[in-house]
């Protein structure tokens, strides 16, 4: 968003395109400072994930393992947390107080690319999504959890958290660019609630029975989930690896050109 200053040929001063990449730096690490400041919208997401964690243990944990000797509900249980921890927080707060407050439309004068301004946003998104990551993986370590795949396989989950969060993400700035309103965008989250639990939140999907069976076959969370837990207990599945991805990716698809047909849309008004 830095801009070189040149002269026209009348002599004046005007501002010149800096470049995509530094562009899409600035915005990010502008987003990326404002979050000490707004620990409200990150802390209690994690908070209430291990608050969950902790209590879907506490009350599952015999239930399951007795019925199905050598499972360990406790790593079975962390991708659910994680998701919980991770999903709908993203920087679309701040870009509504850009809209409300007239700084976007400010931007929008500059010769900013106009992809840099979503894009900085969610690469912010992906470095906060890894970091709440951490306090649920620490805690599900302290509880006995390891990883079968190792540091690699703990990188890659990682991966796919901080990705899932940004695909979800799409949605939330599509709602903040369109309405403007902070309240719309909040309630984006509850989106994802019935993604969560029509899936394979607390059991494996074998013992999902009727129509949750086949909701959950549908939901995309359900093979994130899956892809998640493989890295943690049963290795290098690259087949639910997979499908994983491709989940994320189609809920990516959706959201992305909803957000940037938005931001396209605002860039009009102006």
């Amino acid at each position: 968003m830095t801009a070189t200053r040149v002269a026209d040929p009348v002599g004046q001063t005007l501002a010149a395109p800096s470049g995509f990449l530094r562009d899409t730096l600035t915005v990010a690490g502008r987003a990326l400072r404002a979050v000490p400041r707004d620990l409200e919208a990150v802390v209690p997401p994690v908070l209430i994930a291990i608050f969950f964690f902790v209590v879907n243990i506490a009350t599952f944990e015999r239930l399951t393992e007795a019925a199905a000797g050598g499972f360990d509900y406790t790593a079975f249980q962390m991708p659910t947390a994680i998701l919980l921890g991770v999903t709908g927080v993203s920087r679309a707060p701040a870009v509504v107080l850009d809209v409300q407050n007239k700084y976007l439309d400010r931007m929008l004068l500059t010769p900013v690319r106009r992809t840099s301004i979503l894009v900085g946003h969610m690469l912010a998104d992906v470095a906060v999504a890894g970091a709440l990551t951490l306090p649920i993986v620490a805690l599900g370590f302290a509880l006995g959890v390891r990883f079968e795949t190792g540091l690699v396989g703990f990188v890659a989950y990682v991966a796919i958290v901080a990705f899932w969060a940004l695909a979800f993400a799409g949605f939330g700035y599509a709602i903040a660019l369109k309405t403007g309103n902070p309240a719309a965008v909040n309630s984006s989250f509850m989106l994802f609630f019935p993604f969560l639990f029509l899936t394979t939140s607390y059991v494996p999907r074998d013992q999902l029975t009727g129509w949750l069976d086949t909701v959950a076959g549908l939901n995309p969370v359900t093979y994130i989930l899956a892809g998640m837990r493989s890295l943690g207990q049963q290795g290098w599945e690259w087949r639910t690896l997979g499908e994983a991805l491709l989940a994320i990716g189609l809920v990516a698809t959706l959201s992305m050109w909803m957000c940037f047909a938005a931001l396209r849309g605002r860039v009009n008004q102006n």
